[in-house]
């Protein structure tokens, strides 16, 4: 292999490894062809060089001084690596090499509209940004596929604009599980896309601090749920909406903020959203942690989950993200790799497992074992 500068590259080339993000989040994966769009993708990450397979098509460019070179793996016929799993298979597909492309461009319309409503005060006609995240959200046929390109198309660098698409994609989805009808799908799909707007009006220096921040600095942060309210209310757009940006980081047994409300007083549609909130950031990495697998926010869900979120909508959730990534492949805390082959309804986040020996380890029956990790 060699090593290329990103402005070197071309479209055709073959990646010798896996290029990441500063966060360690995968852009595209070793043995992939590069496209306009992928390149472009590098590049707008500011990812400076990567290892290219050396190929004749590749020898027009002028490459950097060589590393040392792992051999690269074979591909398969259909562009896949044969004994890839269901996540490296889909990051591989050209249709999520597109659709990484989609959600970029989507992330910066969304801040240009937000940043559009609270600095300029426009009356904004959502209709375009709706339909846009509705068609990516379409894209995706089952829960399954939405979660792994959620979590696949991580590492943007931003503290609101992608965490609110993902959060509004996400509450969708509950809302599907919920049986809800196409207008208050849309709707609650918009208040996740608007739920975060109030972090606008607070200072960067706050927002993306990457250490812990001070109780004056939390104290700032508790705000942006009244100025999304103060923002939104002139805007001419569902109550529930409004709501949900006011209402977010309320909980059922009045300890949230900005008031303390208590379950009978928290809009249904903000209550679904602080569900879809709360387990994005916990997937997410931050700079005092790695992002936490599905299986640890659920067990995180378990233990508080009830007595701070609405009953039938913390039940749904669990259940069905439970269900989506039963018969996945995971990674036990003591490095093990297994199969999930079934629940516990009683405790989720600790299914059956079968190790690749064949045995089977209930993990509510073994404190010391847990999941870490989905592959």
């Amino acid at each position: 292999m060699k090593i290329y500068s990103a402005e070197q590259l071309k479209p055709g080339m073959t990646t010798a490894a896996r290029v990441e993000t500063e966060n360690g989040q995968i852009l595209v994966l070793e043995n992939t062809e590069l496209t306009s769009r992928l390149i472009n993708r590098i590049r707008f990450y500011r990812i400076p060089e990567i290892a290219i397979v050396e190929e004749e098509n590749n020898e027009s460019a002028e490459p950097n001084e060589p590393a040392a070179a792992p051999a690269p793996q074979p591909k398969a016929e259909t562009g896949l690596l044969q004994n890839s799993t269901f996540s490296q298979k889909m990051k591989q597909s050209v249709a999520f090499k597109h659709q990484q492309i989609d959600y970029l461009f989507l992330t910066e319309k969304l801040k240009s509209c937000l940043q559009d409503i609270v600095h300029n005060n426009s009356d904004v006609n959502f209709d375009e940004l709706l339909s846009l995240t509705s068609e990516l959200f379409r894209s995706k046929k089952t829960a399954i596929e939405l979660f792994d390109f959620l979590y696949s198309v991580r590492g943007v660098n931003d503290s609101v604009y992608a965490h609110s698409l993902n959060v509004a994609m996400i509450s969708r989805m509950i809302g599907r599980w919920l049986h809800m009808d196409s207008h208050d799908l849309d709707v609650l799909m918009l208040a996740g896309l608007l739920h975060d707007i109030g972090k606008l009006l607070i200072p960067e220096e706050i927002l993306n601090k990457p250490g812990k921040l001070t109780d004056e600095e939390f104290q700032e942060i508790k705000k942006h749920p009244r100025y999304g309210y103060d923002i939104l209310k002139n805007q001419n757009i569902d109550s529930r909406i409004k709501k949900a940006a006011l209402m977010h980081h309320e909980r059922c047994d009045g300890s949230g903020y900005p008031s303390g409300l208590t379950e009978d007083t928290i809009d249904s549609f903000a209550q679904i959203i602080a569900i879809a909130d709360v387990y994005d950031a916990m997937t997410a990495a931050r700079s005092y942690r790695s992002p936490m697998c599905p299986f640890q926010v659920i067990g995180c869900f378990e233990k508080e989950g009830f007595q701070k979120y609405h009953t039938r909508y913390i039940l749904t959730f669990l259940q069905h993200i439970a269900s989506t990534y039963q018969n996945c492949r995971a990674i036990l805390n003591d490095g093990r790799a297994c199969n999930i082959i079934m629940l516990n309804n009683s405790a989720l986040s600790q299914p059956i497992v079968q190790l690749d020996d064949n045995t089977c380890i209930d993990l509510s029956t073994q404190s010391s074992l847990y999941i870490t990790a989905l592959i």
